[in-house]
């Protein structure tokens, strides 16, 4: 049995058992579309085994990017989720249109992060070839900043590593800071078979970060902290000044009368 079909059936297997202590641990409740992206992610590695090896690599690849791509909505779905999750303890107190504010400061961070994922692109993609890859790069890069965002204010944020919260975002940072890194040495060397071996360390890093979620779900989760009174009022205050300019603007547009037409001569 070569490396690449022992690390594709420990990649499944693990991600069957994470699934099932996600249920086991109601998890669903906290973080569905991270349940979902997993439940997603074994599905697809299923089908593409079979296409792949019944089928051949022309129908794989014809199948790979458009799958791709809707991973990568995934993980955008399931940072602005994990975001949502950290506020936990004041969600109560917030607007309803808050998870739209996270959605944007993503895609903000996105913009940002965009331009310099082009640091990790081979030079020989086509055009198409190229803003593929490149959103594949941001997305990780995206992962790998949350991550070290909630690791590094996990005292303000009042989590800790026996909260889901910050677990989720270990195991994404963990394997994505690998898939960054494989990407920035596939873009200065040649097809070889190191290539090929760089490529088996990034799937081994996922299956890690897989293994570090079983450990992890399979004990009790810690309960999670009040924010600290400053950062409990900051977020608040931030929120409070939002929806004050939202009914502002309200007021400002129904005190503001009609224009009237003039009469017809």
């Amino acid at each position: 049995m070569n490396p690449d079909t022992i690390l594709w059936q420990s990649g499944v297997i693990a991600e069957a058992a994470v699934l099932v202590l996600c249920f086991r641990a109601k998890l669903f409740r906290l973080t569905p579309v991270f349940c979902a992206y997993l439940g997603w992610s074994l599905l697809t590695d299923l089908v593409f085994y079979y296409v792949r090896g019944h089928y051949g690599d022309k129908t794989f690849f014809r199948l790979y990017l458009p799958e791709m791509i809707l991973d990568s909505v995934f993980q955008f779905a399931v940072l602005v989720e994990l975001e949502w999750a950290v506020l936990r303890p004041i969600r109560a107190s917030l607007p309803r249109y808050s998870i739209v504010i996270l959605a944007f400061l993503v895609v903000i961070a996105g913009a940002l992060i965009w331009p310099v994922a082009r640091w990790t692109l081979p030079g020989n993609l086509t055009a198409a070839g190229t803003v593929f890859v490149q959103l594949q790069q941001t997305i990780a890069a995206l992962r790998v900043v949350f991550f070290i965002a909630m690791a590094g204010f996990s005292q303000v944020l009042s989590i800790g590593w026996r909260n889901r919260e910050l677990q989720i975002a270990t195991g994404l940072g963990f394997y994505s800071m690998f898939s960054l890194g494989i990407a920035l040495i596939h873009a200065h060397q040649s097809v070889s078979h190191t290539y090929h071996l760089l490529d088996l360390l990034g799937t081994a890093s996922y299956v890690c970060s897989l293994v570090y979620w079983v450990v992890s779900f399979a004990q009790r989760e810690e309960e999670r902290q009040e924010f600290t009174p400053q950062m409990r009022s900051f977020l608040l205050t931030v929120t409070g000044a939002a929806r004050s300019a939202r009914v502002a603007l309200a007021d400002s547009a129904v005190a503001t009368p009609p224009k009237q037409r003039k009469p017809v001569a």
